[in-house]
């Protein structure tokens, strides 16, 4: 549930929340839990404070059909002063019961772009437009707002000021602050899903509903750039518990994360092309402390790795291009999980060469000390805190310090340190 500060929400109380970011499934859940929450209360109103550059089609449509189907009047206000209402804030902008602006406030530039802002194939760019004009158009219908306006937002990109706005009959209002737009509601009426109401906000209260500290959680996995990072972090941890098995901490770890960035992605339109090749970069690094390639191998799986990442987001879904990962983030990481590998690869490889320690390789060529005087027949040595029997094809004189040739059974052969 999420959590109500200031006071408790009582019937004819209005409820505030704050949309600030992209939007994004977390945002759709959040409005969503804020109706249900409003209605329950019998709230006078829904308030949705708004200031997005846009978000995921697939959330936007979520959100809007929430707001179409509303029981509770919902108003949407582009606030504060510099605030914006781009791409999908356009859509939920024009389905809200009254539409209003801030002073210094913008709205439009609704077209489709790829993932990274780049542009589509002409076929998918005019399917995918063609889809948006016609959602764009049913919700202007439906609010009776400017239809074409709505429709030029989409295709044309077109955006507009809020004095613009309320001229085109695309808002309902322009308001310098809350308390100027509770006093500007007041005695509107307003069509929900449950028929015709007259708004009596003259002495409502205003109460704010925040993300609960979960949601807040899955709002920050839903950014594409934390969930790569935690992705990456995740398959680095598997890797080392791999390499270190038993160790346990970072499977945990790395599982964890591997998890938590799939849900962040899961959220994003993912192009499986990139993510099989960042699959492929992992086992190219495994198969390096494996395969004697020269490096080769590392070079194929940073390579794999750096272009896996940049195909990650799918160009042909309709987003809004503030819905990426950044070129910065993929490069720093990319650097990083080289770093940390090859660094990984030459601790495995130093170990490979170092020399055994245990078992009868790790005792030959060691220093003993003689513990008694050892002639044709067997004496005794220390070696590494433990008495041993030794022979020698040599005199050897009790405290002198000796070599380890050779071990059978319990008995060491050993020579003389000259």
């Amino acid at each position: 549930m999420c959590t109500l500060i200031c006071s408790t929400l009582l019937s004819g109380d209005i409820l505030l929340i704050r949309i600030d970011g992209s939007i994004n499934p977390s945002t759709s859940d959040y409005i969503r839990k804020a109706i249900n929450e409003a209605k329950s209360k019998n709230a006078e109103c829904l308030i949705i404070e708004l200031n997005t550059p846009g978000g995921l089609l697939k959330s936007t449509r979520y959100i809007v059909s929430d707001l179409l189907t509303s029981p509770v009047p919902v108003i949407v206000y582009v606030s504060p002063g510099g605030s914006q209402a781009a791409s999908a804030g356009v859509f939920i902008t024009l389905a809200a019961n009254i539409a209003a602006m801030a002073p210094g406030t913008n709205i439009g530039a609704s077209h489709p772009v790829g993932g990274g802002g780049e542009k589509m194939d002409s076929v998918m760019n005019e399917k995918v437009t063609n889809d948006a004009a016609a959602f764009i158009r049913s919700i202007s219908e439906k609010r009776k707002r400017n239809i074409k306006w709505a429709e030029d937002a989409v295709r044309l990109s077109v955006s507009i000021t809020e004095r613009e706005a309320l001229d085109s009959n695309v808002i309902d209002l322009v308001a310098t602050d809350l308390n100027d737009l509770i006093q500007k509601i007041n005695g509107r009426e307003v069509e929900t899903s449950e028929g015709k109401k007259i708004l009596n906000t003259a002495n409502s209260k205003i109460i704010n509903y925040q993300k609960s500290w979960f949601q807040n959680i899955l709002d920050i996995i839903s950014d594409p750039n934390i969930a790569y990072i935690l992705m990456m972090i995740g398959l680095w941890g598997i890797i080392l518990e791999f390499y270190n098995p038993g160790t346990v901490l970072p499977g945990v770890v790395g599982v964890i994360c591997l998890i938590l960035g799939l849900y962040g992605l899961h959220t994003l339109p993912i192009n499986y092309a990139g993510a099989a090749l960042i699959i492929l970069g992992i086992i190219l690094f495994i198969l390096e402390i494996k395969v004697t390639s020269y490096g080769m191998l590392t070079v194929g799986g940073i390579i794999s790795v750096f272009l896996g990442s940049m195909m990650l987001i799918d160009p042909s879904s309709p987003l809004e291009s503030a819905i990426d990962i950044s070129m910065n983030v993929i490069i720093l990481t990319v650097i990083i999980i080289a770093v940390l590998f090859s660094l990984l690869a030459w601790m495995v490889l130093k170990a490979h060469k170092r020399k055994a320690m245990t078992g009868e390789s790790g005792i030959i060529g060691e220093i003993a000390e003689a513990l008694t005087d050892i002639k044709s027949g067997e004496g005794s040595v220390k070696l590494m805190g433990e008495i041993w029997n030794a022979v020698s094809d040599e005199e050897i004189k009790k405290g002198d310090k000796v070599i380890v040739k050779s071990v059978d059974g319990l008995t060491l052969k050993v020579k003389k340190n000259y």
